[in-house]
């Protein structure tokens, strides 16, 4: 691709102020390898500031650029994308909605008119996963599917030849990311493995954290748990290598970043079967799949590949199969056919 190609990135681009890298900040990057200019809006912590700033950037930039790309999730962030895909549309400026939420399915049925707008009007949806790719053909829109990505090369994949009950979870700490299920789930494995480590890392993102400690205080687990706040990629990614097991405790999902790091980690996998997760994991093959908020059935799948060395080298071998179609040197070529 030419340096022609500009185009304007909105999304939550935070990470300054201790929230995870958003996806705006990432993928960001990798489109300024490939000669895509990019610029960015997105960088204020108050959301009307960020709403305004993101606004005023389509308006600004509107001679210069040739699309608007914009994070889209379903909560309150919802409204950010329909307001800057509206004010490009009066602009008569491309914009691809990329679509990140888990639960946005929902937000189609419930701001149906709204989701007309901004979806039928769109030079195309960007679906992050099958799942949200199926939804929004089942619901009239057109989409095509560009999964979220890693690059593999930054990956060190670790075959654990002795799986111990060392257990690493990596989210922000949110309501909807089930964190106390961590705390269940470890209260039912250390019975049986009364050596059991539960590792959180991630920022507090709704003051579930504290909600985490006290939870764990009273359930007198926290000499079992460690808790980093939130990491850089290198600095977990070394972490990782005294876990054995990774879980995903969250209600809503659509394609994790961190599961698919956790894959091409080697870590063997226990996630809930939410949103995209069905759509991305093959339950016995590659991970193993729980229903939401079972502390039980997440329990007994740990337990169960403690007791079986088999199956946790056959997860992980068939996951880093899988996640080698999610390398952005694989990636790429669909968004370069996109913004070509």
């Amino acid at each position: 691709m030419t340096k022609a190609t500009k185009i304007l990135y909105v999304g939550n681009n935070l990470s300054k102020y201790g929230n995870t890298p958003g996806t705006v900040e990432t993928l960001g990057v990798l489109f300024e390898k490939e000669n895509i200019e990019v610029i960015y809006a997105g960088h204020s912590l108050n959301k009307i500031k960020r709403l305004f700033e993101m606004c005023f950037s389509v308006i600004k930039n509107r001679n210069k650029i040739k699309y608007v790309l914009i994070d889209t999730y379903s909560t309150s962030a919802f409204w950010f994308a329909f307001s800057v895909g509206m004010i490009s549309r009066i602009l008569h400026i491309k914009y691809i909605p990329i679509l990140h939420g888990g639960n946005l399915p929902e937000r189609l049925k419930n701001s149906k008119y709204c989701s007309d707008l901004l979806f039928k009007n769109s030079f195309e949806n960007v679906a992050v996963s099958g799942y949200l790719n199926y939804h929004f053909q089942k619901n009239g829109y057109k989409s095509i599917i560009i999964p979220n990505n890693i690059e593999i090369e930054n990956y060190q994949f670790k075959k654990r030849n002795k799986i111990s009950p060392n257990i690493l979870w990596v989210r922000s700490f949110h309501a909807d990311y089930n964190p106390n299920l961590a705390i269940d789930v470890l209260e039912i494995v250390a019975k049986k493995y009364p050596d059991a480590k539960l590792c959180m890392v991630g920022p507090d993102k709704d003051g579930s954290m504290e909600v985490f400690k006290n939870y764990a205080e009273k359930k007198s687990l926290m000499g079992n748990i460690k808790i980093t706040g939130r990491l850089s990629k290198k600095d977990w990614h070394q972490l990782s290598e005294q876990y054995d097991i990774f879980i995903n405790t969250t209600n809503y999902d659509n394609t994790p970043v961190s599961v698919l790091e956790a894959m091409a980690l080697g870590l063997p996998v226990v996630t809930t079967s939410v949103g995209g997760i069905p759509f991305l994991l093959d339950h016995g093959k590659d991970a193993l799949l729980v229903d939401k908020n079972n502390k039980e059935q997440m329990a007994q799948a740990i337990i169960t590949l403690l007791e079986n060395q088999d199956l946790a080298n056959s997860l992980t071998e068939n996951a880093l199969n899988k996640v080698s179609d999610f390398d952005w040197e694989v990636v790429k070529h669909k968004w370069i056919n996109l913004l070509s």
